[in-house]
């Protein structure tokens, strides 16, 4: 909880604020994962299991989440739109790097026609100007359009990174925490460790870790797709999945004693 206490903090939520959406949190798990058969469970057994009061539960029962829902599928048009145009064959060069676009042609790939493969709902203009305003797509002086460098360090706009940051560790916890769960863990979740290394050796390993991690997110990306275009059946599209890497570095705290354990792979 360290951590997330500290992105709180250094965001203006205060105790009250987060103690107020843990409750909601606590009430929708509640009702959603803890029911009987089919039927949910009563405002008294949501109090029951979560000891929240029963008033707050039938008040928490009632609000939406229009506007989380709203910015989650925003965030994940922009993810999809610039994914499948590193990933699909017919929008990458000969070298399999993302080819420039055209705004629009009348036949072969353009970005009008990238983001109406993807959905038909939004303007491409929409989208074309938040990914420009963003950096993470550029416009070079013969108007063809190119994913910047910047673009897979992920997006630039608060609300979008606010977005990944809930998806992905919220995945990550789901994952950790079914694998303490069960008795034989479902997931793969496992971390490589080393302490007491100099400094320029972890600056070596992070750059390697870098490339190998990018390699192996864009090699899935474009199998994924793959995959997704060859299902013929779109009912059985029922299950989502999230591959996170992450890497993590601090300087080793003087009181910490050495200890004989000092890395491998572990779970």
């Amino acid at each position: 909880m360290r951590p997330i206490v500290r992105t709180l903090i250094a965001r203006g939520v205060t105790a009250p604020a987060f103690y107020k959406l843990l409750k909601s949190v606590y009430v929708e798990i509640a009702h959603d994962a803890f029911r009987i058969g089919s039927e949910p469970p009563t405002d008294s057994r949501i109090t029951l299991l979560t000891g929240v009061h029963r008033r707050d539960v039938r008040a928490i029962l009632s609000q939406g989440g229009e506007r989380w829902e709203s910015a989650r599928a925003k965030s994940a048009m922009f993810a999809t739109v610039l994914g499948q145009w590193m990933a699909r064959a017919d929008y990458r060069d000969d070298t399999g790097a993302p080819r420039p676009l055209p705004r629009t042609a009348e036949s072969g790939p353009s970005f009008e026609a990238l983001v109406r493969a993807i959905n038909t709902d939004i303007r491409p203009r929409t989208v074309l100007d938040e990914l420009l305003r963003q950096g993470l797509v550029t416009e070079d002086a013969e108007g063809r359009l190119r994913i910047s460098d910047t673009a897979r360090r992920g997006p630039a706009s608060d609300a979008d990174r606010l977005v990944f940051f809930a998806a992905n560790v919220g995945d990550h916890i789901a994952a950790a925490s079914e694998n303490l769960m069960a008795e034989d863990p479902p997931f793969f979740e496992r971390a490589v460790f080393y302490n007491r290394l100099p400094s320029e050796a972890v600056d070596r390993i992070e750059d390697r870790a870098r490339t190998l991690s990018q390699d192996l997110l864009e090699t899935l990306n474009a199998e994924s797709l793959s995959q997704r275009a060859a299902d013929t059946t779109p009912e059985d599209g029922t299950e989502r999945y999230r591959l996170g890497i992450y890497f993590y570095r601090e300087a080793d705290t003087p009181a910490q004693e050495p200890t004989r354990d000092d890395g491998g792979d572990k779970n």
